[in-house]
């Protein structure tokens, strides 16, 4: 399994605050949605939980991988997923490279899982990068194998993380959220409007997702970003 380093100036990559700054309250606010989310775990079989927004520039990503970190650091084997096949972004904000990934293992039988997997600077946290982007992402997505590849994963990590595209966007969210165990829908605050957010909640309930709570993020705290998580219940 290849291993992430750090970067040229032998820290963190900026955007992982939880692993570059991990006293800072930006990094307290990321576990306290963690705790939040294994509160919404509690007593039930969730060991895939896929991350969207209603719209493009929400955060996702970056949120999903810091709170990636913090479930790794708190000693869960984590993997996190980039399952966004049109505009990666994890390889980015873990500076890893992206020649390989899901792409390469869907539709190479012959890889193995440690070859396109890397271990992180961070104990216990793992990336799997999206690969080569494909012609036809929602149909790779939608796969058996993806679905059997994803099953065979969670017998190697306590939790994993799946990093996807904005829901109203295009149909690949909404495809993972069917048959992954949990959700997580991220809002950026003065981004998303009411109609944007309900209409990808719509959409999560169309495919009977198990929608566990929404990150509110991009929320101005004494000058600077603040992070608030709400249950999502039952659906409703």
């Amino acid at each position: 399994m290849k291993k992430a380093g750090k970067d040229k100036i032998g820290t963190y990559p900026e955007k992982l605050v939880t692993a570059r700054n991990p006293k800072s309250a930006v990094a307290e606010a990321y576990r306290a949605i963690r705790t939040n989310i294994e509160f919404s775990l509690f007593d039930k079989e969730v060991k895939t939980i896929l991350f969207t927004s209603a719209t493009q520039g929400e955060g996702k990503s970056v949120v999903s991988a810091n709170i990636a970190v913090t479930m790794a650091l708190g000693g869960k084997k984590t993997l996190i997923i980039d399952a966004d096949l049109r505009n990666p972004t994890q390889h980015k904000i873990f500076n890893i490279g992206n020649n390989l990934g899901l792409t390469n293992m869907l539709i190479n039988e012959n890889l193995h899982p440690d070859e396109v997997i890397i271990a992180a600077s961070t104990d216990n946290l793992f990336i799997l990068p999206s690969g080569p982007l494909p012609p036809n992402p929602a149909e790779l997505l939608n796969s058996q194998k993806m679905r059997g590849f994803i099953a065979s994963l969670t017998n190697y990590s306590d939790i994993i993380l799946v990093d996807a595209p904005p829901i109203n966007v295009v149909t690949d969210a909404a495809i993972l959220a069917s048959y992954l165990d949990g959700t997580v829908l991220i809002a950026a605050s003065g981004q998303v409007v009411k109609e944007q957010a309900a209409a990808a909640r719509e959409q999560l309930n169309k495919v009977k997702a198990n929608i566990l709570g929404v990150v509110l993020n991009k929320t101005p705290a004494n000058g600077s970003y603040s992070y608030n998580y709400y249950y999502g219940g039952d659906n409703s």
